[in-house]
């Protein structure tokens, strides 16, 4: 287990054998060995590997080891190997520290996740993935308000979300998986609301459109039509913007985004595809965004970024309960024992606990 986890931690730091040796002050046929089980290092040179990585000397001896099935990376083309593996490894980080607590709760704190029944099936023309955003939200019972906190939603319902720091120059565009059965959808930290929350709806229509679109219907195109329509459902978007527009104001698309928590670009094509606005307005609107520059930083108020709180809940309410002790708990939380101290005594309310343990 000590050497799966040095490879996979040296892989995920960008580093050779001979650069990880030099840092810790050993020859790469150390690290080697290692690496390849035949030895165990002293205490000492221990802990020089765990600050050489990064990681807690913990890490290299935790219980759970996962790996990731089905794994899907959005963009994976542009992601240089180095960057995939550095983003595994935060991933199965995060994903063995959640389970781990998961466990050591009585009765699972979380729920599981069910795919619905009586979807239509098969999908064989992207307008009927209306019906099935309708029945999702109809299901877990969100009716057609816009959804204030979409992490919340989806954990609730089964699917544990995870946000990592490794954005790889905004390359990295999420990330879906199983766990045990148990899915996966990581989204980067820094990025803008709207655009976590695309990812998420996106990554929730993969799990509800899994074996149920035609040959001949591309899944990334199903997903995103679903995305749009799981965040903005069609009675809400006829209802703010009418059955037919000659013409949208930029101010109109702004306030809109800031209510229901998709793009602009995003609310755009579900004008488009309810039959909102021609094609032809669409395409017109489309170049004018790309020739502002609008594409990739939208006018106006961006939207705030989803807050993951769920993970830092169960430790607290393990810590409550005495199913773990405090140094447990920053172990899990992957911070220094005192900081975890003075935020658990409300010393200092703005210290960023949530951001140094990286959920």
């Amino acid at each position: 287990m000590f050497n799966i986890r040095l490879n996979r931690a040296r892989k995920a730091a960008g580093l050779s054998l001979r650069e990880l040796g030099d840092k810790v002050g050993i020859s790469h046929a150390a690290i080697k060995k290692y690496e390849d089980g035949i030895a165990m290092p002293s205490s000492d040179i221990l802990i020089e590997l765990s600050r050489a990585l990064k990681v807690r000397t913990e890490y290299f001896f935790r219980p759970e080891y996962v790996t990731l099935d089905g794994i899907e990376y959005r963009k994976r083309s542009s992601l240089p190997k180095k960057h995939l593996d550095a983003i595994t490894h935060e991933v199965i980080d995060h994903i063995e520290r959640r389970i781990e607590l998961e466990n050591l709760f009585p009765q699972s704190p979380t729920e599981a996740f069910l795919a619905l029944n009586g979807l239509p099936a098969p999908i064989t023309h992207l307008d009927q993935i209306e019906e099935v955003a309708e029945r999702v939200r109809q299901a877990w019972n969100l009716g057609l308000d816009p959804i204030p906190d979409l992490i919340d939603v989806l954990e609730t319902n089964g699917i544990r979300v995870f946000m990592i720091e490794a954005d790889t120059n905004n390359k990295f565009d999420g990330l879906a998986a199983r766990v045990n059965n148990m899915p996966v959808v990581v989204v980067g930290r820094h990025w803008s609301g709207d655009r976590q929350r695309f990812t998420m709806a996106h990554e929730l229509g993969h799990l509800m459109l899994e074996g149920k679109l035609a040959e001949d219907l591309d899944e990334e195109a199903a997903c995103n039509r679903f995305a749009g329509a799981f965040l903005f459902p069609r009675a809400s978007v006829l209802q703010e913007l009418g059955n037919r527009r000659n013409a949208l104001e930029i101010k109109e698309l702004a306030l809109l985004k800031e209510e229901f928590g998709l793009s602009m670009a995003g609310i755009l094509y579900r004008a488009r595809d309810l039959g909102v606005i021609t094609l032809a307005y669409h395409k017109k609107l489309s170049m004018f965004f790309s020739m502002k520059g609008w594409r990739k930083n939208e006018p106006g108020r961006a939207y705030p970024a989803e807050k993951a709180h769920i993970f830092e809940q169960l430790i607290f309410h393990a810590l409550a309960e005495e199913f773990i002790g405090e140094s447990k708990a920053a172990e899990l939380m992957n911070v220094p024992l005192t900081q975890f101290r003075r935020v658990r005594s409300m010393e200092n309310t703005e210290e960023p606990l949530r951001a140094a343990a990286n959920q």
